[in-house]
């Protein structure tokens, strides 16, 4: 006789089929965003070589690692510092939820998830909506300077973006922050956070964030330099007669990454910015694509990043399982 399991069962298989519909819907959108293209992704996949595709992948992991432990700096500054693995399931499988329409699906993954392990729902909001201007305001930061500094007056057309980076600069302000915070907890009618931001975790999460910016443009490189290798010869609109260096081309790629992304995330009807970020992307290397290439270059970095996320997603998933695992392996040889 066993009715005091019963609920507990149920329990649990509500839960696992609310992750299975919240999979379900992520990847149809992500496949939406891919087959409605399909042609023109084709097209240009067919003109990249393994080898670029390979590079462009392992720095796009590189850079969604850089966001995730740029949330974990902040979840632990705020007092729950995850494990490795448990905070990259959560943070990489609850990212999947951007590509569902609305901008609240990954915040709800994550604050789910995130109480399985003890972290309070407000903690997980808390750090969800703390990534997010840590990520924009750094993002317009970098497009600044790179783009100023390798294509001046590139950035003259989005000076209305940076008209937010005072704003945004009050998000690497933890006494504005706190304050913040409180006020919005209080009129939640939530308790307080049992832990004040610190200015170390703000300059950790935004260490984090800065090396993920970094990781991105050499994504974006990888993929400008194979579709279109007159961007290092300065015959695609490049300025100087010997071209640029490879630093350069780099850096003008992290900042274009930055910038486009920065746009697109300003989008929340869309799943993931989905067609704000290449129509950026597009503008944004106008001055050094022509239109043909600059298409095929935000299309298939579109495609690499949702195999990115999907990648992360599935073999965080995977460690953390195994962890689990291991662990109730460890305790039941105790017990015996």
């Amino acid at each position: 006789m066993t009715p005091p399991a019963a609920p507990a069962s149920r329990a649990s298989v509500v839960k696992r089929l609310a992750r299975l519909a919240f999979l379900a819907l992520a990847l149809g959108f992500g496949a939406w965003v891919v087959v409605r293209q399909w042609d023109e992704i084709r097209d240009g996949f067919a003109r990249l070589s393994w080898t670029s595709v390979a590079l462009s992948l392992v720095t796009v992991v590189a850079a969604l690692c850089g966001g995730m432990m740029t949330w974990r700096a902040l979840l632990a500054d705020l007092g729950s510092p995850l494990p490795l693995r448990a905070g990259a399931r959560v943070f990489f499988v609850g990212q999947l939820g951007k590509y569902i329409p609305g901008s609240l699906w990954p915040v709800i993954a994550q604050m789910e998830m995130g109480r399985e392990l003890g972290v309070p729902r407000s903690r997980s909001a808390a750090a969800f909506f703390l990534t997010l201007p840590v990520q924009l305001g750094s993002g317009l930061l970098v497009a600044g300077v790179t783009l100023s500094a390798t294509l001046p007056g590139s950035v003259a057309p989005y000076a209305w973006a940076f008209l937010l980076v005072p704003v945004l600069a009050t998000a690497f302000q933890p006494r504005v922050v706190n304050a913040v915070l409180g006020f919005g907890l209080r009129r939640l009618g939530r308790e307080p956070l049992e832990r004040p931001l610190t200015r170390r975790g703000v300059l950790t999460a935004l260490g984090w964030a800065l090396a993920g910016w970094t990781a991105y443009g050499l994504h974006l490189a990888a993929i400008v330099t194979d579709l279109d290798p007159r961007v290092s010869t300065g015959s695609a609109g490049s300025p100087g007669s010997a071209g640029w260096s490879a630093l350069s081309v780099a850096a003008f790629c992290v900042g274009a990454f930055a910038l486009s992304w920065c746009l697109g995330i300003m989008t929340f009807v869309v799943p993931a910015g989905a067609g704000v970020r290449e129509v950026a992307m597009v503008a944004v290397l106008a001055p050094v694509l022509e239109g043909g290439p600059a298409i095929a270059v935000a299309l298939c970095s579109r495609i690499v990043i949702i195999a990115g996320d999907l990648l992360c997603a599935g073999l965080a998933g995977l460690a953390a399982r195994r962890a689990a695992g291991s662990r109730k392996d460890h305790a039941s040889g105790k017990a015996v």
